[in-house]
């Protein structure tokens, strides 16, 4: 069983920066693609970004592209996600996931989640 938590969310303004971890525990970290999901108020949960296992391959969702970067350090556990120039659009609940699989199957749901750590993006 692994277990998933978020840090680094809270409250900044349009065009800020901000950075999320997610430390993993309880699971082998190398074995699982990650990736972060967010949910806005009355939206579906969606894919925002994902990373492979070894890190070579990244994905993103277009209206993320070229703002925010998927990183992870395997000797840490640890996966993260900077994000720039933050719009109103995406203040959300960022959840951090696991999938067993690889990254292509993370993109359509996880085997573990995160609790959450809000983002919210101020005018």
């Amino acid at each position: 069983q692994v277990q998933l938590v978020e840090s680094g969310g809270g409250l900044v303004q349009v065009g800020g920066s901000l950075s999320l971890s997610c430390a993993a525990s309880g699971g082998t970290f190398i074995r699982h693609a990650m990736g972060w999901f967010r949910q806005a108020p009355g939206k579906e949960r969606e894919f925002i970004a994902g990373i492979s296992q070894f890190g070579r391959t990244t994905d993103y969702t277009g209206s993320v592209k070229g703002r925010f970067t998927i990183s992870r350090d395997n000797a840490k556990n640890t996966v993260y996600l900077q994000m720039k120039n933050l719009k109103p659009e995406d203040t959300a609940v960022y959840y951090c996931a696991a999938s067993t699989g690889p990254l292509r199957t993370l993109v359509s749901g996880a085997d573990y989640w995160g609790q959450g750590t809000q983002v919210t993006v101020s005018s």
